[in-house]
């Protein structure tokens, strides 16, 4: 019974995950839902600004906290390990769905495109970025990312296996192509207003912080390995060696412990 739970728990929160998403791509390009980036009801500038930022801040927060190997190793000493992850999920996604439902549209423009071919070439730029996202989740693992594998094998008696570390398809071109998809998506749009420059400039900036934070942990978990890959693939531009690191800039990174399990 605790194993059937434990399965549906992981279910729900996938598909809880998986409709905000879909939601959320509507939600920033203004695209068939009730409610986008640039909808809702008349707020004053500054109040809707500091209410805008305080969800974007609460987000990350979330996200950067709940990610920490600090924060999932205490987790682990009050939920059942394959609870971890979809727990991490639904929490993430229920701050996502948060923000989209209290986000005040401050609707003064930057730039409107109105040439109509340009304005579709954004758009799908724009959706090419969500897809970049998603199908980089498949080429790492995405049942494991988001939480199923752990249930699945959880509900089979089966144990995690160890991590390893891999570089497949668009990883060998930039270490986080799923960040360079959002960053893609939130920026390439043909109706550029002070709200969504706020949502785009927050999360960017946001993404940024959190690769520091996510590259220590896998430096730590990795150790050399991680640090070649560095060295030799770009952070976020593809065929380009600009953001990757120079190995003199490693020598304070934290050191691989082989006994430690990757933090899940």
């Amino acid at each position: 019974m605790r194993k059937a739970t434990i399965l549906l728990y992981g279910l729900l929160s996938y598909a809880f995950f998986f409709v905000t998403f879909i939601y959320a791509v509507g939600f920033v390009g203004g695209l068939l839902v009730p409610k986008g980036i640039d909808d809702g009801s008349a707020t004053p500038i500054v109040q809707a600004a500091l209410i805008d930022l305080a969800l974007l801040t609460l987000f990350a927060f979330q996200h950067s906290v709940m990610a920490r190997s600090w924060f999932k190793r205490w987790s682990l000493g009050w939920i059942d390990p394959a609870l971890e992850r979809p727990t991490y999920v639904l929490l993430a996604t229920a701050a996502l769905a948060l923000l989209m439902w209290e986000w005040r549209p401050l609707p003064q423009l930057l730039w409107s495109v109105t040439d109509p071919t340009l304005s579709a070439a954004l758009t799908a730029l724009s959706l090419f970025g969500w897809l970049l996202v998603l199908l980089s989740t498949f080429m790492i693992s995405h049942l494991e990312l988001f939480g199923l594998k752990q249930v699945f094998l959880r509900f089979s008696g089966r144990s995690m296996p160890a991590a390893d570390f891999r570089t497949p398809g668009l990883y060998k071109l930039v270490r986080h192509p799923i960040y360079l998809g959002f960053i893609i998506a939130f920026w390439a749009t043909p109706v550029m207003s002070q709200g969504h420059l706020i949502f785009a400039a927050v999360t960017t900036g946001y993404i940024l912080i959190g690769i520091m934070l996510e590259e220590r942990d896998l430096i730590a978990l990795f150790g050399d390995d991680y640090r070649r890959y560095r060295e030799r693939v770009s952070m976020l531009l593809p065929f380009s060696r600009k953001g990757a690191v120079r190995r003199s800039s490693l020598a304070s990174a934290p050191t691989h412990d082989a006994r430690r399990k990757w933090p899940r």
